[in-house]
């Protein structure tokens, strides 16, 4: 099963996220992280996850490309976190896929699906600024909202998080439909 997990920045998402992976039950929790540590600002973020998962149960994987290059354990339940990141890694890393980012990023999420009982993709809402961006921002953001449209159709559930409310935008129903 996918699930996918939306939302600005501060708004619970990554904490909702985890919640998810521990309902599941005991079994392999796999974090997948993507958030390359640059700077003081990075390196703050990356230590505020890392507490905000001690004691639960996860083994972290740094992926910062080639989503379909990793390998999970049968069964397990995965937290990817966060799409948002991977897709600029894909984008503007020299080992990316750049121009081909969409289609390594859904094969990557496809075989994480084919290998693990659950997964969780966290992925940021960027897209209600009002600023007018230019260049390689333009790009970024049609580049995440192409894989956000793409994955969100795929996935079996859907939520929003906004002010640590979980908002289910789709979900996934008995029987298929």
């Amino acid at each position: 099963m996918l699930t996918m997990i939306t939302g600005g920045s501060g708004s619970g998402k990554s904490a909702y996220a985890e919640d998810r992976i521990l309902a599941y039950g005991e079994g392999n929790r796999v974090y997948i992280a993507t958030m390359e540590p640059f700077g003081e600002e990075g390196a703050k973020r990356i230590q505020r996850h890392r507490k905000l998962r001690a004691g639960k149960g996860f083994s972290t994987v740094e992926r910062y490309t080639d989503l379909a290059g990793l390998a999970v354990p049968a069964g397990s339940y995965v937290l990817l976190e966060c799409m948002s990141n991977l897709v600029a890694n894909e984008m503007f890393r020299p080992d990316g896929a750049g121009e081909g980012l969409l289609e390594e990023i859904l094969l990557g999420v496809e075989k994480l699906c084919a290998q693990a009982a659950q997964v969780c993709i966290v992925t940021n809402d960027i897209f209600s600024e009002c600023l007018g961006y230019e260049g390689e921002t333009v790009r970024y953001q049609e580049s995440l909202g192409a894989v956000n449209q793409t994955l969100a159709r795929r996935a079996d559930e859907v939520v929003e998080v906004v002010y640590g409310i979980p908002v289910i935008l789709k979900e996934r129903r008995e029987g298929g439909g």
